[in-house]
């Protein structure tokens, strides 16, 4: 995705992520929760996938009807990766094979 397609895709998509001393995270803007478990949770949000990882993480609130979802544990990290990396990863691969 280009710089111009982010800003793009920013300033349609509304997401607000509020992290309380590492231990509570309000997320807004979330289409989909893909996977969880107590070290990572996976959200898929309009401007992309969401990683959290951490410790005894557990999904406090989930509501898709108002796109918000809370997370509490112990929060090492967040970051974000493209929606459909694997697909046009593929996608340009098999491209490069046919040509």
């Amino acid at each position: 995705m280009t710089i111009e397609e982010r800003k793009n895709l920013s300033q349609t998509a509304i997401q607000n992520l509020i992290l309380e001393n590492r231990e509570k995270l309000s997320i807004s803007g979330v289409l989909d929760v893909l996977s969880f478990d107590d070290q990572v949770v996976m959200v898929e949000t309009e401007l992309g996938l969401l990683t959290i990882k951490g410790e005894n993480l557990k999904i406090n609130k989930l509501s898709i009807d108002t796109s918000e979802v809370i997370v509490e544990g112990d929060i090492s990290s967040l970051s974000y990766s493209e929606k459909d990396l694997n697909k046009d990863k593929a996608g340009s691969f098999i491209s490069k094979i046919f040509k």
